[in-house]
């Protein structure tokens, strides 16, 4: 009888370190999302073609995104995209993708394997990104639809912010950076559990 492989996410087995946390910041991660990444001429025949297989319009504007009911587009650069979801596997998504704009052009691959989902959440959620984020976190500035390519302390990130009062948010960081960011999030959001003498 062969031996059976279980995939492990770059952050299992971390989930008591997360419940450590203080009250006002939560930290989580959402593991083995599919992810796909999309080249496609927006403005031609392809960029409907994708469209039309993910049920959502692709963003227009960079460092947007827009969420359908199954998938996420987020752009990434001129004809560029990241599609997430949770509800297909990672091959269907390549294969419906590459077959729709292939012909136009386009190209798709399957990038799943390459970053990892964090969600942070709570009351100083804002306050822990701050201290190691130099773009404007204010929610009149980044507030939901954004999707911004940015560092977080040393990793490169995609960051989405989940709702307009600064106590949501989605991180997407690379598998070989997520124990980094993980232990660096942790670290910073230690003093908002620190109750004053």
């Amino acid at each position: 009888m062969a031996d059976t492989l279980v995939p492990l996410s770059p952050l299992h087995g971390w989930d008591q370190k997360f419940s450590e946390l203080p009250e006002s910041v939560s930290l989580t991660e959402e593991p083995f999302v599919t992810m796909v990444d999309l080249w496609v001429d927006l403005a031609g025949p392809g960029g409907s073609a994708a469209s039309n297989i993910l049920g959502v319009d692709l963003p227009t504007a960079p460092s947007t995104c827009i969420e359908g009911d199954a998938a996420t587009a987020i752009w990434l650069g001129p004809d560029e995209f990241l599609i997430t979801t949770r509800s297909q596997a990672p091959e269907e998504v390549e294969v419906q993708l590459r077959s729709a704009v292939t012909p136009h052009g386009g190209a798709a691959i399957d990038v799943s394997a390459q970053r990892t989902t964090l969600r942070l959440r709570g009351t100083h959620a804002r306050d822990v990104l701050a201290k190691g984020c130099s773009i404007d976190l204010h929610p009149k500035v980044l507030g939901p639809g954004a999707a911004v390519q940015t560092m977080l302390a040393l990793a490169g990130v995609v960051l989405i912010p989940l709702d307009s009062t600064g106590t949501d948010y989605r991180i997407l960081v690379r598998s070989s950076f997520a124990r980094y960011l993980a232990e660096w999030l942790i670290d910073a959001a230690e003093e908002f559990g620190i109750v004053p003498v």
